[in-house]
């Protein structure tokens, strides 16, 4: 396993002078203003889908109309993973509702129903947006990405995922190995695997100690509470509330994992030019709106204090300065040639085509063409993100 410096020196030591495209200030403040209208939409819409899905399929396991029953679980399920790592992120941000309080509130509303650590992936993300894809201080993404479609793997991700780790990226496992990493939580022994995601886990907690020690309560919080559904639905006959609750998060998996992979997958490292390491799609309304707007992922990594329903209006003003958004399907194809072309030439790395009236690709070794974008603090903002001990 690679040996990284310890991550107070990386704060010490990496700076990365992040190439940003330059905005009009005043479009910037309109972009980076947040709704309690547009929260509720995204959030409360999101929750609400949840529990309408639910209820359709808690009605029809009543009445004891299975084939339907299973189909309604497949369709919450499918709603019930994207709050896996996509509401949990925007949330922690803290960039959804113009009141603080809904942000916090719908984080620990749903942090819960997706086995979602916040304490943890607050850490682990705000250095993956210090230091997006520079290993040193990112591990929250670590390249190559296997853009994997083996049929035993799309299964799984279309029925329950009991045992799949997609790749080494954070939180993502499935059911057994999500219950046995939260247990290693609970007791303080996440750092016992030797792999890439624990390693880097085990980093930040021994970096932030008093953000590990929230971390341990969560997890325990979190066996405590889908045990405790486990076992009174057991008690009283009502079983199927353990597939409503605990077990939802991992049917019906692939949507989320479709749209999820091509962020960063198979593209450019050690860059400080976001349009070489992180990718935007294009995708219908109702899976943007599942996925919390992001597809749009490169803008939300050039200002990550826009709110996810701006970052659309965002890539309007930048298109000019921004490769154009691959399709669903033209992310895959990206991905999937530029993986077999390296396995041949492990050296070769896509180079994400510009438009002609886009800035030349910023190394870090140039004078930055345009602004750095430090006129526009709000959307450089990582929010409510980083815990008190990562906040400078």
């Amino acid at each position: 396993m690679t040996e990284y410096q310890p991550l107070a020196e990386v704060r010490q030591n990496l700076k990365v002078k992040w190439y940003r495209t330059k905005i009009d200030p005043q479009k910037m403040k309109e972009l980076s203003q947040r709704s309690d209208v547009q929260g509720w939409f995204q959030a409360g819409g999101h929750v609400g889908l949840y529990l309408m899905t639910g209820a359709i399929t808690f009605y029809f396991w009543s009445h004891q109309l299975w084939i339907p029953m299973l189909i309604a679980l497949w369709f919450h399920g499918a709603v019930a993973s994207f709050f896996v790592g996509v509401a949990a992120h925007e949330l922690s941000h803290g960039s959804v509702f113009k009141t603080k309080r809904l942000n916090k509130i719908f984080l620990y509303l749903t942090s819960p129903l997706a086995w979602w650590d916040p304490f943890d992936y607050a850490l682990s993300h705000t250095y993956h947006h210090r230091y997006t894809l520079h290993p040193e201080g990112d591990r929250e993404v670590l390249l190559p990405l296997e853009p994997n479609l083996a049929e035993p793997f799309v299964f799984q991700l279309l029925t329950i995922n009991l045992l799949t780790q997609r790749g080494r990226t954070f939180g993502n496992g499935g059911l057994l190995s999500t219950i046995y990493l939260t247990i290693l939580g609970a007791v303080g022994r996440v750092g016992d695997l030797e792999n890439p995601t624990n390693e880097w886990i085990q980093t930040l907690h021994d970096d932030q100690p008093e953000e590990y020690r929230k971390s341990i309560g969560w997890s325990r919080f979190l066996l405590v509470l889908h045990g405790g559904i486990t076992v009174v639905s057991f008690l009283t006959g009502y079983w199927i509330f353990i597939l409503l609750i605990p077990v939802a998060p991992f049917i019906a998996n692939l949507f989320k994992y479709l749209v999820g992979l091509p962020q960063h997958c198979r593209l450019r490292e050690n860059t400080p030019d976001f349009r070489k390491s992180v990718r935007s799609m294009k995708l219908n309304p109702i899976l943007e709106f599942l996925y919390w707007r992001m597809n749009w992922h490169l803008e939300h990594h050039m200002y990550v204090g826009i709110p996810c329903y701006n970052l659309k209006k965002l890539n309007e003003e930048m298109a000019w300065d921004m490769p154009e958004p691959r399709t669903l399907i033209g992310a895959w194809k990206e991905m999937r040639e530029t993986w077999r072309k390296q396995k041949v030439d492990p050296n070769y790395a896509f180079n994400t085509p510009l438009p002609p009236t886009a800035t030349p690709e910023y190394t870090g070794e140039e004078t930055l063409p345009v602004s750095t974008g430090e006129e526009h603090e709000d959307a450089l903002s990582l929010g409510d993100l980083a815990p008190e001990g990562l906040s400078d």
